[in-house]
């Protein structure tokens, strides 16, 4: 996506209820004793117990199993508190040995899957003070640290630029410290998260709206929604409970589950593909008091049932699950099976077509395309391709059939076929706005076939919707922009999530927002962008981005006092790899193919560059803005 020509501005490119289960998560003697974890008191399954420091942790082994310390005889307060947090980032799934530092209505009562909290650092452990009036004997140390991240217990992940700052009681017990009162969940340093979870999509159908019949089976449109799910314990299993349990508070405005409520795997039954690849799940349904009830679904749920499953465990185990099985529980009947090459029926993106087409800007301002092997480029035919008016922006549609331009000066947004020898016509919208760089933002379109754009008019700005890209433009809200301005978007194929430019004041920063779609009282169609949350939260000034797959956008911008780079992120504002890639000079515009399988595209100085087997090469260095369909 981007506002406009990028040699003439290169400053404004952007290119175009669950289960608690989560996936993260003698001081007054030492006075105001400041301790740091920056020792580790771990130990691998095997062989000798040893510290190990958590940053080199995170390189080692991924299939070494990390079980905690239990506490040292004599420990003082500080060190129990510290042994605690340390056997927290173990690999054992209950945390066996993290309730050993607990006394025992403790250890009972800690639920470690409310939540986790992921610090920059590992946390900071000091006394906090005489402990309260009328507890003798006890004492409470705080843990502190700054955090960026939390993961709720849905397994959700957002970004967090706040201080973590909580208190741990202790009493003697039999003569030891041991911990009494404690908050719920984990606190853990950024290395140790990424070394113990993973993050997976699971994946739910799109709810259209009244857009549903506008393509075929628009009701099985699947969308992605990354949660975390710890990486040596069952992560098959867990992810499997996570879809089980329903899309993430964010997400499920915009998408449904075709489980019926209630549903969960039967009890204590792990997932696991035979050798033949075949994923067996067991299911029951269980109401809110735990009673089990027969589940009963026709062929047709049954298999859009399966590919939701099929889909979500692709991927995360070695050998790739080749056919799903859903059961009426434990050795019960089968409801019905779905093969891989059954599920591409409901593939993920399956709106955004094929995405093969390497389009640009050329030296005279017309819509060009990458031809053949890359070596070729020419303009596209159509009315995009004369000349005749000259082009700022531009983008093409998802079927390639179609193309939308935004004039150079910003103010006139044109529609028209790619290959008819016809006119431009009249534009679908006019700017009011004065300057160039307030004008139009290049549009973007959808799966459905709908055109998005916004108006940066300081006195009118707006987004716009045009429904099949071809009727009135349609006012949207966009729900807490506040005082941010529209620079830039892109929407997903899917049609339900948008990611957006905003800047707002010295900082422009990259924001994801869900499309609500409903019909209002007299019938027609409107939508709404609500649930406005960074993505790229690391990143000062974020010069322009892309969608690059299911869950994860490729983003060029700098971090506060850093250099420009280029990284992918998440949807849920967490890193996605690689998470930098290699570097490239004087980037202003970066493209990337929804279905992740095409090379990225990078708009610089020289020219257009493309991402080929790790090194750059140059592809045109007479044209700029390059765009895939969408």
């Amino acid at each position: 996506m981007a506002t406009g020509k990028a040699t003439e501005r290169p400053s404004e490119g952007f290119r175009p209820p669950r289960s608690s289960r989560t996936r993260r998560g003698s001081a007054a003697a030492l006075g105001a004793l400041v301790l740091l974890l920056a020792g580790c008191a771990s130990m691998p399954s095997e062989g000798e117990v040893r510290k190990v420091d958590p940053l080199s942790r995170a390189d080692t082994d991924s299939q070494a199993r990390v079980f905690g310390v239990s506490p040292r005889k004599g420990a003082e307060p500080w060190q129990i508190v510290r042994g605690f947090l340390e056997a927290t980032t173990s690999d054992e799934p209950e945390f066996a040995t993290a309730r050993e530092y607990l006394t025992g209505r403790a250890a009972h009562g800690w639920d470690p899957f409310a939540r986790t909290t992921v610090l920059d650092v590992a946390p900071t452990v000091f006394a906090s003070g005489p402990p309260p009036a009328g507890e003798e004997g006890g004492t409470t140390l705080e843990v502190t640290g700054p955090t960026v991240a939390l993961v709720d217990s849905e397994h959700a992940h957002q970004p967090s630029d706040g201080t973590y700052r909580e208190t741990f009681h202790l009493v003697r017990v039999g003569g030891e410290w041991r911990i009494d009162r404690l908050p719920d969940g984990l606190v853990v340093a950024e290395a140790d998260f990424e070394r113990n979870y993973e993050s997976v999509n699971t994946y739910h159908y799109a709810d259209l709206g009244p857009d549903t019949g506008a393509v075929t089976r628009g009701d099985d449109v699947l969308v992605a929604d990354p949660v975390y799910v710890r990486e040596r314990i069952d992560p098959l299993t867990e992810a499997v409970e996570a879809l089980l349990d329903g899309p993430t508070g964010w997400l499920a405005p915009v998408v449904g589950s075709a489980f019926p409520e209630g549903t969960r795997l039967a009890h204590g039954a792990r997932v696991s593909p035979n050798d033949s690849g075949t994923l067996t799940v067991p299911l029951v349904v269980r109401d809110g008091k735990g009673r089990e009830r027969p589940l009963r679904v026709g062929s047709a749920q049954c298999d859009r049932m399966a590919a939701q499953v099929l889909h979500t465990v692709d991927g995360q185990v070695s050998a790739r699950t080749s056919r799903v099985r859903l059961t009426r529980g434990e050795g019960g009947t089968e409801l019905c099976s779905l093969t891989a090459d059954e599920a591409e029926a409901y593939a993920p993106g399956r709106l955004g077509g094929d995405g093969g087409g390497q389009y640009f800007v050329d030296n005279r301002d017309r819509l060009a395309v990458v031809l053949g092997d890359g070596d070729r480029t020419a303009p596209v035919g159509g009315p995009f391709g004369t000349g005749r008016t000259r082009m700022g922006a531009v983008s093409v549609s998802r079927d390639e059939k179609r193309g939308a331009g935004v004039s150079l000066d910003g103010r006139s947004l044109f529609v028209a076929p790619l290959t008819a020898d016809t006119g431009l016509g009249d534009p679908v919208v006019i700017s009011g706005a004065q300057r160039e760089k307030d004008g139009l933002t290049a549009p973007s379109w959808d799966g459905l076939g709908d055109l998005w754009v916004a108006d940066r008019d300081p006195d009118r700005p707006r987004l716009l919707w045009l429904r099949g890209g071809q009727e009135e433009a349609r006012e949207v809200e966009v729900a807490g922009l506040g005082r941010g301005r529209i620079e830039a978007l892109r929407v997903s194929s899917d049609g339900v999530r948008m990611a957006l430019l905003v800047s707002e004041g010295d900082r422009t920063t990259l924001r994801l927002g869900r499309i609500e779609r409903e019909e209002s009282e007299d019938g027609d169609p409107r939508a709404t962008v609500e649930g406005l949350r960074p993505i790229a939260p690391r990143m000062e000034e974020v010069l322009d981005a892309s969608w690059a797959g299911d869950s994860r956008l490729v983003v060029v911008g700098r971090e506060s006092k850093g250099v420009q780079q280029l990284r992918y992120t998440a949807t849920d504002g967490s890193s996605a790899g690689p998470s930098t890639l290699p570097g490239l000079n004087g980037v202003t515009g970066v493209a990337a193919s929804e279905n992740g399988d095409k090379p990225l595209l990078a708009d610089t100085g020289e020219g257009i560059a493309r991402l080929d087997r790790a090194e750059w090469e140059l592809v045109t260095d007479e044209g700029s803005m390059p765009v895939y369909p969408g």
